[in-house]
């Protein structure tokens, strides 16, 4: 069975104080994950060793960066590499995020820079695809992000390519008034699992956990988590919020 997940990414919020009573609060819950069951918590980089140290006694509760830089080492003053990830012992990492790719400007081969380094340091990323409004409006979302797929994670080997977690984010509906219903989630998610498919065979494909990012929120996990190819969320300000998050977890099937 795929793994269901639910991860929860901070961005830039929180200090280090609120952080770990937001962690505290959520573990206080006592929520029992089954073993096809998840929660990740993707924190900014001073509180990876916290977040760590908070989970390492739970069953099923992991930590992730948000980012790592797509060289191994080298004169890049403020950044951070995979390998310093991995030293930490911290075993996920988010690559590929919209607001990267936007602010950013990391480009699919940017990304797959990361996505190697991240695999030689024994990290699984979390790697984010996407489409922004007027792809969606135009009606190319499938070619848009079939792409970002392709250019980023297709050279990678059948057993190598599972180990990968991916999260789509439907840009256009994040902040944007319009609202992604659950049949347009499942339709995409579907979409990315018989790419997949057709480079790598089911088999393959139906090992890949897909997380939604787009809004999800207590009131409607749920529902978006009983689509078939919906294997969990990517979980933005609703993170931030104990009770909100506790209730997102709960709803993972």
């Amino acid at each position: 069975m795929r793994k269901k997940i639910a991860a929860a990414n901070w961005k830039m919020n929180c200090t280090f104080q609120q952080g770990e009573k937001l962690i505290d609060e959520i573990l206080e819950a006592n929520i029992e994950l089954k073993d096809h069951q998840h929660a990740i918590f993707a924190v900014p980089y001073p509180y990876l060793l916290m977040a760590r140290s908070e989970v390492e006694e739970e069953r099923n509760y992991d930590v992730a960066a948000q980012n790592c830089y797509h060289k191994k080492s080298g004169a890049y003053t403020g950044e951070v590499s995979a390998e310093m990830i991995h030293s930490l012992g911290v075993r996920y990492c988010v690559i590929g995020h919209s607001e990267r790719r936007e602010y950013f400007q990391e480009t699919n081969e940017i990304l797959m820079e990361k996505v190697n380094l991240c695999l030689e340091n024994y990290i699984i990323p979390i790697f984010c695809c996407g489409e922004p409004l007027n792809i969606r409006e135009a009606g190319t979302q499938n070619e848009y992000v079939g792409k970002q797929l392709k250019d980023s994670l297709f050279h990678l080997s059948a057993d190598k390519i599972k180990d990968i977690i991916i999260a789509y984010e439907p840009i256009w509906a994040i902040g944007t008034g319009k609202t992604a219903t659950s049949a347009q989630a499942q339709e995409m998610h579907h979409f990315l699992r018989s790419v997949i498919t057709e480079k790598y065979g089911e088999p393959v494909a139906n090992e890949i956990s897909i997380l939604y990012g787009g809004s999800v929120k207590a009131n409607n996990a749920s529902e978006l988590f009983a689509c078939p190819d919906v294997d969990g969320g990517l979980v933005g300000g609703a993170s931030l919020v104990s009770t909100d998050f506790i209730e997102i977890i709960k709803a993972l099937p």
